[in-house]
């Protein structure tokens, strides 16, 4: 598989009255063509500001300190505010957290898809306007002549969603980020959108980053899962990996905190105790040994390395380390599988 994406030790901070807050911190994937990978991780945790990053969207008192963000060959860190304006909407599209505030409340939805067509496919009115009636009809919008003349307010929040990812694939970008994109919608909504999304992928053969917080979305689109803790990746692999072969405490945590059918009627759910480490001053070694009821003396020293599990499934655990004292791992994965 061709890479369209590749993230090398990014760092994005923001520097406040109080100090750096380091919400990015060395962070490290890819993303091939074609492919569907979701990162995953607790509020906070620094996928949106991961997201804004590759976007170029960061804005004072936050900046990209280092790093590179390789876009189809080229570093978009390196570029100009005007070159990225031609990229942005063009050739990566992004689908942001709340529908209702990213869509302009004084413009009818068929002008915002229309805006996005002149600026990048230097199309006619005409032309713009055909196409700005073919993208509702490709999100299941019903009546589409009739809702393109409507406001933003006038849909509910399922339909505004569509409206994004009208919008987001008007011009076939390469790459879709999408950030939490079933968020405060019901169960039935997000499937919609989920499956939505998954058929314009295949149509398009669009590459889809997918942020979310909830793991019960993740399984029936992704290919790869990043799980990520405080500003950092600490485990990636297949999504096959992750769910039935966890290796990290925190995606064990992660995994045990989702509601599951096969449950036990009266099985409670295990929150993650305790707090998100203070990123203006993290604890020295693992970002989760704080929380952690398995933490090793170097887990409170040292940042872990990581550890090949299999194939493409890593994770930075000491507990993983060939070194390390034994561990009965499977145990804990029962728990929550």
């Amino acid at each position: 598989m061709d890479t369209l994406l590749q993230v090398s030790d990014l760092k994005t901070s923001f520097f406040t009255y109080a100090g750096e807050v380091k919400a990015v911190d060395g962070v490290s994937f890819d993303l091939g063509r074609g492919e569907v990978v979701a990162i995953v991780g607790e509020s906070g945790c620094g996928k949106s500001v991961t997201a804004l990053s590759i976007m170029r969207l960061i804005s004072d008192p936050g900046r990209i300190v280092s790093g590179s963000i390789i876009f189809a060959g080229e570093d978009l860190v390196q570029k100009s505010e005007e070159e990225m304006q031609v990229i942005r909407g063009k050739e990566i599209s992004m689908i942001f957290q709340d529908p209702m505030t990213s869509l302009n409340p004084v413009l009818s939805i068929g002008t915002q898809i229309m805006e996005v067509l002149r600026i990048h496919q230097t199309m006619s009115p005409r032309e713009a306007r055909e196409r700005a009636v073919e993208m509702p009809s490709l999100v299941g919008m019903p009546n589409p002549d009739r809702r393109l003349g409507q406001y933003p307010h006038q849909f509910s929040g399922g339909m505004r969603q569509r409206v994004m990812i009208a919008m987001a694939l008007a011009c076939n970008p390469k790459l879709l980020i999408a950030d939490e994109p079933t968020r405060a919608l019901d169960v039935t909504v997000q499937a919609q959108i989920m499956e939505l999304m998954k058929e314009l992928k295949d149509k398009f053969d669009t590459s889809i980053m997918l942020i979310t917080h909830d793991l019960g979305v993740v399984a029936g689109m992704a290919s790869r899962v990043l799980v990520m803790c405080a500003g950092k990746i600490i485990e990636g692999g297949t999504v096959r990996d992750i769910y039935y072969n966890p290796q990290h405490p925190y995606t064990w945590s992660l995994l045990r905190s989702v509601p599951r059918l096969d449950a036990a009627s009266k099985k409670r759910l295990l929150p993650i105790h305790g707090q998100p480490p203070d990123l203006l001053d993290p604890p020295k070694g693992c970002r989760f040994n704080p929380r952690c009821d398995y933490a090793l003396k170097i887990c409170l020293q040292e940042e872990p390395e990581y550890t090949c599990v299999n194939g493409g499934h890593k994770v930075a655990c000491w507990r993983q380390h060939p070194e390390a004292p034994p561990f009965r791992p499977e145990e804990e994965r029962g728990r929550s599988a």
